[in-house]
């Protein structure tokens, strides 16, 4: 069984100014397994709405939550947010919360179960798997995630259903070990390519819900991202040990 005493949330944020308060509520109110703490870290990643603003407001009004903000002076990508979120991680385990809301807090504790069991080192939330709601969006976007999962299990030797998706929880220490280099969208192939090579890793897969946004809701990945997320697997898995 694994003792956890605290849980990172790590928050990347671009202009998110009308939803990361909501996002902080949902945190905010999802009580932990095993009275495990929660360490939240927002990343705002050089945003150029009201976003620092709504933040800052939010942590003045919860002086009793552990969070803590910090800021790129320019605007470097998704994948560098997190990274920067990693490097001030002090709990033994983290995970990774976009600041939209297609993801629901309240399932942390369905990534947790594993690891607290004893059985994970890392717990994927995937959206394809179980009963869970998803929201019905776009044909091809499914299909293309569809297939970045398969080239990246077919190179990892692994059997996900998701590897691209946000819910990744991990062992602080581990990931922290990692020299990650990818600054946008390529985080998810790069970083399932090095946990793949951790000699003896336990890696679990548990079924999430998808509250999926439209791009008129906001979405910010694109058809560019989904070719640099194929040059990612091949290079993390094959050319960049």
């Amino acid at each position: 069984m694994s003792h956890i005493l605290k849980l990172s949330i790590i928050v990347p944020a671009y202009n998110e100014a009308n939803t990361i308060h909501l996002i902080l509520d949902k945190i905010k109110s999802v009580e932990l397994l095993n009275n495990i703490q929660k360490e939240i870290i927002i990343v705002n990643d050089c945003s150029t709405d009201t976003t620092e603003e709504s933040i800052k407001q939010y942590i003045e009004s919860n002086p009793s939550l552990n969070m803590r903000y910090l800021k790129h002076e320019i605007n470097q990508g998704k994948g560098a947010a997190i990274h920067t979120g990693i490097k001030h991680a002090t709990g033994e385990y983290l995970i990774i919360q976009d600041a939209d809301l297609e993801y629901n807090p309240e399932e942390y504790n369905i990534l947790l179960k594993p690891v607290i069991d004893g059985y994970a080192d890392v717990v994927y939330g995937s959206r394809f798997m179980g009963g869970k709601p998803h929201r019905i969006l776009f044909f091809w976007h499914s299909i293309g995630n569809k297939f970045l999962t398969f080239l990246s299990n077919m190179l990892t030797n692994l059997n996900l259903t998701d590897m691209e998706t946000c819910y990744k929880l991990f062992k602080t220490d581990l990931v922290q070990g990692f020299q990650l280099k990818e600054k946008r969208f390529g985080f998810e192939p790069e970083v399932t390519a090095r946990i793949s090579r951790v000699p003896n890793i336990r890696i679990y897969e548990v079924g999430i819900s998808y509250y999926g946004r439209t791009y008129a809701e906001g979405k910010k990945i694109n058809w560019k991202d989904g070719f640099r997320a194929i040059y990612c697997i091949v290079k993390y898995n094959l050319f960049s040990k």
